[in-house]
Parts: C-alpha cells; sequence; structure tokens
C-alpha cells in the first residue's frame, strides 16, 4: 500500500509538470468516457433499471404473441388487449397470484378553453396491490371502486402531482381533482418515487378502468367493444413459477381465449387470423415502455459510436505516452541500473495511466449527466409531458464507469509502460539517449496506432455522413401539402351534450367563427391530420369487378381542405353543400388510390367498396375528385392509396372537431383569436392547437437525434485522428531532424523534403482508410432500417468521407512537414 501510494504522489507530480498533456489527455478522456456513460445512462434507464415496486422481479407483462393479428379501434400507447380479453386472460390464468390491468391517456384540468394536460391512466381494482405500493395518504382502490357503472369514482394521484397541484396539503382526501370538468374524490397519494409502470412516462391521476364510459358519449365507451383495443396487462408470478412456465401455460389456452373474445365484427376469414392468435408472458420488473422499440436499437448503435471514440482517444493517449516514454529513457534505464525492477516501473508509470483515467471519468461523469439530460430534453416533443427518466447512478452506471476507467488505463498505459521498460540500460546509456526504444520498433506501433484512428475514425465520419444524408433526404421529400403556416385547431364540446344532429351544424359555427375572427387565408374541417401517425384503414375493391380486396387508408374532410392544405387536384371537384349526410356517398382519391384499384385509370365517375363487418352491407362510395398523392402516417412511408370522405356525411359524428387553418399571424395572437372563436359557440368548449411543421418536425426526432449526435462523434473522432497523425509527423521529423539537414547540406529541394514528409502522412492514411471503408461497409448494415434512400455502403457517402478525412489529415501533416523544409542544416549537424 504505501509503494502504491507513493507511485501515485509520483505520478501526480509528473501530470503536473506536464500540465498541456495532463490537460489534453484528461480533457479527451473525459470526452470518450463521458458519451459513453451518458448512452449507457439512457440504456439502463430505459432498459435496465427496475420499478420502484415491492419485488419487481416476480411482475410478468402479458401480451400478444409476435406475429398476432387483429384489427378494430386502437386507442392509447397502452393498447394491446381489449376488456374481454383482460377478463378471459385473467379467468383462464394459473401461474399468477394476481393480476391488473391498466390503460394511458391525458388527462385535461382546464374547464374551458385551452386544455391543459396531464399524464393519467385508467387501472384496474388490483394496480397498486398487484405492484406492492401502498398509499403514503389515504387509501388505493378496492373492487368497489372498480364496479361496473361506477357514477361517482375516485381517483389517486401521485406525490409530485400532490405536490405541485395541492401544495402538500394533508387533508388532500377530503378534495376533488377535476378531470374533463368532473370531480374526482381523491382516495389517496402514492409514495415518492412512483412514477407508474410505463418508463418514461410518469402516472399524475390514476382513476379506476369502469370510468372509461365517462370519458365518451353514451354507448361509445370501450369497455363493451370486443374490437376496440387500450388495455396492458401484468400479474405477479405465484412462488415456483417461472417466466416460461407461465407462458407455455397461457399459450395452451390461447385457442380458448381467443374464441370467447372473438369480436363479433370480423368475418370468417379475420377470424380464422384472430382465432391463431396466442398469448405469451414476458419479464415485468422494468415496466414497459414505447421508447424501447423506437430507441433500442439507435441507442445501442450509438454506443458503439461512442466506444469506438473512446478507443481513438485511448490510441491517442497510447501514442503520446510513447513520445513522452522516449523522453524519459534515460531516466527509466539509470532506475533500472541501479536496481529497480521491471515490474516495479511498469506499476509506476500505470500509475500515471490510472491518474488520467480516474480524472477523465470523474470530469466524464460530470459531461454525462449534462448530455444524458441534453438527450432527454432533446426527446421531449413540444404539447407532451417531458419524458421522466431515472438518470440516477446506480451499481450499472457506477460499475460501467469504473469498468470503462480501468479498461481505458490499461489500453492507452499497459503498452507504453511495457515498451519503455522493455530496453537495456547500457543501450541507452551508450547512445545518449537515443537507445532502441526510440527507434524503428517503437515507431512501428506509433503507426499501427495511428492506422487503427484513422480506419476507426473514417466508420464513425461515414456514419455520420449517412445520417446526415438520411435526414436531409427527409427534410426534401414532398409531403403532397404545404406544411407552413398550418395550424391545427382541435375541440371538444362533448359537456354539451348535442344530438348527433346538432353536431355537425356546431362544427360549421365553429369553422365560421375560426375564419371570422383569426383573419385566415383559408381553413377547413378535417378527422386526421396527416404525419400525425394516427391513422384509419379499411378493406377497398373497385365495383363491379372481381379483382383482389387490398387495404387503403381513410380520411374524413370538409371543403377547402386541399385548398387549405396546398394539395393540386388532378381531376373532377371538391366537396361542397351537395356531399350532405342524406346525399348519395362519395369520395374523393389520390393518385396511389386510382393506381392500385383502377390499374392507373381516371376514376372519377367510377365507385369502389368499403367491406364491412359480417351481417352489413359494404358501403359503395361514387369517386367525384382525383388529388395528387400525399403523406399519411410519416414521410418514410411510400405513398399509400387514401380515400378521403366528407365530413357532413359522417354517421355517428362525436362531440369534437379538428380544423385545419392556413394563417400568417403571429402564433400567440392566433391563438387567443381561436381560442375565443370556438368558445364563441360554446363557452364550455376545450380548444388545443399543433402547429404542423412541429408535427413534422418532431416526426423526425429519431432522425434528428441521430443526424445530430453521429455528426457530433464524427467530427470529434476525426479530430482525435488528425491530432494522432500529427503527432506522429512531427515525431518522425524530430528523430529524422539531422538526417533531414543532411540532405539539405547535399542540395535537396525544399519541395522533396516536403514530399519527403508528406510520403509517410499519406502511407499511414491509404491503409488507415482502406480498412476504414471495409470496417465502414461492414458496420453500416446495423443502421440500414435507420436510413432513408441510401444504402448503408453508398459509395458516394464512403467516398466523400474518406475524401473529407484525408484533406483534413493531409493539411495538418504538411505543417511538420513545412518545417522540415525550412530547417538550417548547420543547425542540425551542431545538434549531432
Amino acid at each position: 500500500m504505501g509503494q502504491i501510494l507513493h507511485d501515485l504522489r509520483f505520478g501526480l507530480r509528473q501530470l503536473r509538470l506536464s500540465s498541456g498533456f495532463t490537460a489534453v489527455a484528461v480533457l479527451s478522456l473525459a470526452l470518450g468516457i463521458g458519451a459513453n456513460s451518458a448512452i449507457f445512462q439512457l440504456i439502463n434507464a430505459i432498459r435496465l433499471r427496475v420499478l420502484p415496486v415491492q419485488k419487481p422481479q416476480e411482475l410478468a407483462s402479458i401480451d400478444m404473441a409476435p406475429g398476432y393479428w387483429r384489427m378494430g379501434w386502437t386507442s392509447t400507447r397502452s393498447a394491446h388487449l381489449t376488456y374481454a380479453l383482460w377478463e378471459s386472460i385473467r379467468a383462464h390464468q394459473q401461474g399468477f397470484s394476481d393480476t391488473m390491468a391498466w390503460s394511458a391517456t391525458n388527462f385535461n384540468l382546464a374547464p374551458a378553453g385551452q386544455v391543459r394536460y396531464v399524464e393519467g391512466m385508467l387501472v384496474s381494482a388490483d394496480f397498486f396491490k398487484v405492484l406492492g405500493v401502498p398509499a403514503l395518504l389515504g387509501r388505493t382502490f378496492t373492487a368497489e371502486d372498480n364496479r361496473p357503472g361506477c357514477g361517482s369514482p375516485g381517483a389517486v394521484i401521485s406525490y409530485a402531482f400532490w405536490q405541485s397541484e395541492f401544495s402538500q396539503d394533508h387533508d388532500v382526501t377530503s378534495r376533488s381533482v377535476r378531470i374533463d370538468g368532473r370531480p374526482f374524490q381523491i382516495l389517496g397519494v402514492t409514495p415518492p418515487g412512483f412514477f407508474g409502470v410505463e418508463v418514461g412516462h410518469r402516472l399524475d391521476i390514476a382513476v379506476p378502468l369502469c370510468a372509461d364510459r365517462l370519458f365518451y358519449e353514451p354507448g361509445k365507451n370501450r369497455i363493451p367493444l370486443r374490437h376496440a383495443w387500450w388495455l396492458s396487462m401484468m400479474g405477479r408470478l405465484k412462488p415456483g413459477w417461472t417466466i416460461e412456465r407461465a407462458s407455455a401455460q397461457l399459450q395452451a389456452a390461447s385457442p380458448g381465449i381467443m374464441a370467447e373474445t372473438l369480436p363479433e365484427m370480423y368475418r370468417p376469414d379475420d377470424a380464422k387470423k384472430f382465432l391463431a392468435n396466442k398469448l405469451r408472458v414476458t419479464p415485468g420488473g422494468t415496466g414497459v415502455s414505447e421508447l424501447r422499440g423506437q430507441y433500442g436499437n439507435p441507442l445501442w448503435i450509438l454506443l458503439a459510436t461512442t466506444a469506438l471514440v473512446l478507443l481513438i482517444a485511448c490510441a491517442n493517449l497510447a501514442n503520446l505516452l510513447l513520445a513522452r516514454a522516449s523522453v524519459r529513457e534515460r531516466e527509466i534505464a539509470v532506475r533500472q541500473a541501479i536496481g529497480a525492477s521491471r515490474s516495479r516501473l511498469i506499476a509506476q508509470l500505470l500509475s500515471e495511466s490510472l491518474l488520467l483515467a480516474v480524472f477523465g471519468a470523474a470530469l466524464g461523469a460530470l459531461l454525462a449527466t449534462m448530455l444524458s439530460r441534453s438527450l432527454i430534453a432533446f426527446l421531449s416533443t413540444e404539447g407532451n409531458p417531458p419524458l421522466v427518466l431515472g438518470l440516477g447512478a446506480d451499481w450499472r452506471v457506477l460499475g460501467f464507469m469504473a469498468t470503462v476507467a480501468l479498461a481505458t488505463c490499461v489500453l492507452f498505459g499497459l503498452a507504453p509502460a511495457l515498451r519503455a521498460t522493455r530496453v537495456a540500460p547500457a543501450s541507452v546509456i551508450r547512445t545518449s539517449g537515443r537507445g532502441v526504444t526510440a527507434g524503428r520498433e517503437r515507431f512501428s506501433l506509433r503507426r499501427i496506432l495511428v492506422v487503427a484512428q484513422v480506419a476507426m475514425s473514417l466508420v464513425l465520419l461515414a456514419g455520420a455522413l449517412l445520417f446526415v444524408h438520411s435526414l436531409e433526404k427527409l427534410l426534401t421529400v414532398d409531403p403532397g401539402f404545404r406544411p407552413e403556416g398550418i395550424v391545427v385547431v382541435n375541440t371538444d364540446f362533448r359537456s354539451a351534450h348535442y344530438s348527433e344532429e346538432r353536431i355537425p351544424e356546431v362544427r360549421r359555427q365553429i369553422l365560421d367563427q375560426l375564419r371570422e375572427r383569426t383573419g385566415a387565408i383559408s381553413a377547413a374541417q378535417v378527422f386526421l391530420t396527416p404525419v400525425s401517425g394516427a391513422g384509419w384503414d379499411g378493406t377497398v375493391w373497385a365495383d363491379g369487378t372481381s379483382d383482389a380486396h387490398k387495404l387503403a387508408m381513410f380520411n374524413q374532410i370538409g371543403p377547402g381542405y386541399f385548398r387549405t392544405m396546398g394539395t393540386a387536384f388532378a381531376a373532377g371537384r371538391d366537396f361542397d353543400q351537395r356531399d350532405h349526410l342524406k346525399a348519395p356517398r362519395v369520395a374523393i382519391v389520390n393518385d396511389q388510390f386510382a393506381k392500385t384499384f383502377f390499374h392507373g385509370q381516371n376514376p372519377v365517375g367510377r365507385a369502389f367498396r368499403l367491406e364491412r363487418g359480417p351481417g352489413q352491407t359494404d358501403d359503395v362510395f361514387q369517386i367525384i375528385g382525383l388529388v395528387r398523392n400525399t403523406k399519411y402516417y410519416e414521410l418514410r412511408e411510400d405513398f399509400q392509396p387514401i380515400a378521403f370522405l366528407p365530413r357532413e356525411q359522417d354517421e355517428h359524428a362525436r362531440a369534437d372537431g379538428s380544423f385545419v387553418v392556413r394563417t400568417n399571424a403571429p402564433l400567440g395572437q392566433f391563438y387567443r383569436a381561436a381560442t375565443a372563436a370556438v368558445t364563441s359557440v360554446y363557452p364550455g368548449a376545450l380548444v388545443d392547437f399543433t402547429v404542423l411543421t412541429t408535427q413534422i418536425k418532431e416526426s423526425l426526432l429519431l432522425d434528428r437525434l441521430m443526424a445530430t449526435l453521429a455528426g457530433a462523434f464524427g467530427v470529434l473522432a476525426g479530430s482525435l485522428a488528425v491530432l494522432g497523425l500529427y503527432g506522429v509527423i512531427a515525431y518522425m521529423v524530430a528523430r529524422r531532424r539531422n538526417e533531414i539537414g543532411v540532405r539539405i547540406a547535399l542540395g535537396a529541394s525544399r519541395v522533396r523534403v516536403i514530399g519527403l514528409v508528406l510520403r509517410e502522412a499519406v502511407l499511414l492514411l491509404a491503409a488507415g482508410l482502406t480498412a476504414g471503408i471495409v470496417l465502414a461497409a461492414w458496420a453500416g448494415q446495423a443502421a440500414a432500417s435507420l436510413l432513408y434512400g441510401l444504402k448503408p455502403h453508398d459509395p458516394a457517402t464512403l467516398s466523400a468521407a474518406a475524401a473529407l478525412l484525408a484533406t483534413v489529415a493531409l493539411a495538418a501533416s504538411y505543417a511538420p512537414a513545412w518545417r522540415a523544409s525550412r530547417l538550417e542544416p548547420m543547425d542540425a549537424l551542431r545538434e549531432e
């Protein structure tokens, strides 16, 4: 221990004497370790951290097995099961001591006007019991709270919501919270730290499942609908039961469960596919999250990217330490000559590397915290609650950082220490400092390190260019409409309890008020806004033909929609006052619809059929217009066949409505005017706004994340590689200073000297770029699914990355070459 402390004190003095080297080394390691730790913190928070509940290892999720088939009404991010499936599974399962279900949603707290959302859940009575989460104040739900048709259910609120909305009032259980204008008696408060079961989201308010009918118009709640997918399910395993055993039991029970819950609306061929579905059980201790599917693969790619950055930094530091070792040759030789063992010298040299690694890890931890929080802010979208991820330093994060710190110490410190202590003391003293350590063997290792740096840097630089070019292609995609200046106004007037016959008139009044009060350039009604991720599909075929039935997308719009969106007509007319509820059903289709169902011919005047459920007559629509293709779900997709139906022919109008408004007014002014316009029709109406350009920007969130981070890491890696090449060339010039002086004295021109030095740089670059191109083409396969319009081995991108890296590297190598050409022969010979 005394020797270790002595070595550490000596190492600190050495690092203090070389403050410039120490600063560069620590900063390089901090950037590499910090980037790795930040990405690992996100992976840990999203995939590895367990829920803050009792015995989380006993929890398991119950869901459909991969390859399942379903059709119907899908709502919320929890849409895995129907209510009928939840009840049937609960009755037939054998491996769980208890089960629970939930559905995530947003609850509006504003009584009228612009909405104010918080994150909520509809949960089964045993939700908190299964998780083992007792109430901090009051109580949680019981079976009595979740009885069918509950008239006045209570609510359980989170600790954070209790703090922010009720100022930690300990008498909060005597108060209520208004959700969508309805009072819910507060039953209890959850403990601090409990955020629910969905990673990335926090639970503000929980209400019983039976309250679902209160958020929908009479007869339209999801509980009795066998085709309404809106629930997720989890359970606690019985003692002695494993995930595999519980999954096998439910798979065996699946045929009976599917037959018992078959939706009535399914046709025979649909029913056959549904009955083939299987259930499965998966570990649930880490909760559930849509972030895992969305960001799982990208985060692993980013972790591999940051690992390469750290390797490049370590190679750079190994080069620097090799250079320092050549300066300290005589010191090390003298130590060996007076009795120091080789192992003792290696330990002393490694202590310096260990100190650098520790300092780099400490600074990297600070950078990791800043970067991970910045990434969460980057991933949080406007109009939605911010992502909530536990970024605390648990044993996994601390262990990861400790492992990385020790690995970097070995990576950049061990080889220089071994080589520095391998030299015979006599050879060093005899050559007055120009020993074997500084010779060809040492320089060859430095060359190898630079080649490796260049190769790895090219991989990262090529990846960065691929992601940047992919994003550029997405940003230049023509969506078929002009999103600039369009604001989507979403309204909800269910509390007015209008009849279905009255709702279309209310929508028209709101539209007139929006046009009048906001000074809109144009406005129209719409059911689904494009590139929102929401959709409505159906099975279609051309009327009067026996063509195969194919899937088409649908939307409902009002007159003026295409003019507002900037979508051009190819033939036919727009909807107008002739297309009312009692008129013949009509539709406007896009070019892709005409190509799919009418072989590319003009479909105006033709008709198509929309398949309905068993016992129902298929709908027939007369096509009155043809418009250009537009994107539906996202910009990445190919154009889908889309049929637009008149909003006025909606047979089951709901008491809400969305409107697209083209405006050039400032957003704040527009929001105030639009809110006043909507509430002038019904004072209790709720209003929400979406800027279409923002919605499209958020749909490209993953692409922007990869382009931004990959670009930053690529630049950092390239800079480190260029620095390493510069160091090797400068070192070579210093070692060959007398030789270059003799050459100049014998008549060598400055151009010839520059060429002599640059030849070394070109050889190292050629070797590194060749290896890098092969590695980049191979590694790019992992990112193929994240690219748009590009192949992972795109020749133009690989060539551009190689050319950029080579240009910068040669420019950096030119500086020592130019200095070598300006060398005075007498100065070099006098030193010798």
